[in-house]
């Protein structure tokens, strides 16, 4: 498992939700975002656009990293979307781009933005089949792209199947490796029963055992469950210790650890765990 800091957990918060906008970012999320897309009917986008900003300009009250979820860029309401961040006073730290389907649509967001957003990552949501399909290339389009995301109700929709875990193994997996390959995170989609607290923990579950590393959250209460889900317990962090320490009294050979043959990967493994969540010693 590879754990980080990075995006274990992003909350999304509706733009037209200002007095939530607080509560959001010191949730513990590790992306608090602010959502212009699903959570905003299209007579009120316009609205949403000004709300937004007031997100990234208030006083910051967290560690989370700001971000925002534009509309998809092949909808006139996506290119205001990102015409409107380059006016923002202070811009977000990731832009959540919705629907991608080729490397165009993270180029047409990069062209978009400009030299005013240069800084500003890039966060993939794949959930349709083309989307899928190319995720190879997706995964690969701009050295900005920092994490694909999947969007489980959108796909599950389009492909006609069950919201349900099973049949959408395939899709999870293809992001999975496909993020792999890139060197690229890679985040689950959300469990919208905010009450199904032990669903969640076993989606997290499963999601991590197939690679993730994190998952997307609708309510801050679910953002502790996540945080903890994907991250090392003090066991792992005990065990990743001793491969280190013992890889490097092999001049970095391969070792044994509690029985277990660790080489390379197993100690490249560990040494991020460390540099992530802990010290080496202590």
């Amino acid at each position: 498992m590879m754990f980080t800091r990075y995006c274990r957990s992003i909350l999304f918060t509706p733009a037209l939700a200002v007095d939530r906008f607080a509560r959001g970012q010191q949730s513990g999320a590790d992306i608090s975002l602010v959502d212009l897309e699903d959570s905003v009917a299209a007579s009120h986008k316009d609205a949403a656009r000004q709300h937004a900003e007031a997100f990234f300009s208030a006083p910051r009250s967290s560690s989370s990293r700001l971000a925002v979820r534009i509309n998809a860029v092949t909808r006139p309401d996506g290119l205001r979307d990102l015409l409107a961040l380059r006016n923002y006073a202070v811009k977000p730290e990731a832009v959540l781009v919705p629907k991608v389907e080729s490397p165009r649509d993270l180029e047409i967001v990069e062209q978009v933005l400009g030299p005013a957003c240069a800084k500003v990552d890039l966060l993939a949501l794949v959930e349709t089949p083309r989307g899928v399909e190319n995720v190879h290339a997706i995964a690969c389009a701009t050295p900005r792209l920092k994490a694909l995301v999947f969007g489980s109700a959108d796909f599950s929709f389009s492909i006609g199947a069950s919201l349900s875990w099973d049949p959408l193994h395939y899709a999870r997996s293809r992001l999975v490796t496909a993020a792999r390959a890139a060197n690229v995170q890679v985040v689950d989609s959300p469990l919208f029963d905010m009450a199904d607290v032990e669903g969640l923990r076993h989606e997290c579950q499963l999601a991590r055992s197939m690679g993730f590393s994190g998952k997307a959250a609708v309510h801050p209460r679910q953002v502790e469950i996540i945080n903890q889900a994907f991250s090392p317990d003090e066991n792992t962090l005990r065990k990743a210790r001793k491969i280190v320490t013992e890889s490097q009294a092999r001049d970095f050979n391969i070792c044994v650890v509690e029985g277990t043959m660790m080489g390379a990967p197993f100690v490249e493994a560990a040494k991020r765990t460390l540099e992530e969540f802990g010290p080496q010693e202590g």
